[in-house]
């Protein structure tokens, strides 16, 4: 996870430098495109934080996360269920 983490920092900083360098020349185009390769930095350093998070919650508490695997299922099941295609049976 460490790979990701520090692709993001290096996707990041190279969003600001692109961002300021649109903005040093005035291209709005390019300003816009530094500043979303900046946030897709920021969007792979947060997953993996969160991955990094849930494996070691898996790790202490693997019987917690069962336990919420299977209440998400049953929801996700429950929801699937009601959704079905209806029929009229008449």
């Amino acid at each position: 996870m460490d790979s990701e983490k520090a692709e993001g920092a290096l996707q990041e900083v190279a969003g600001k430098v692109q961002g300021a360098a649109g903005a040093l020349i005035g291209d709005s185009a390019a300003q816009l495109a530094g500043k979303a390769r900046e946030l897709s930095g920021k969007a792979l350093q947060l997953r993996a934080d969160a991955a990094s998070a849930v494996r070691e919650t898996t790790a202490t508490n693997p019987f917690m996360t069962l336990a919420v695997v299977a209440a998400v299922s049953f929801v996700a099941g429950a929801i699937w269920r009601a959704g079905g295609p209806r029929r009229d049976y008449r």
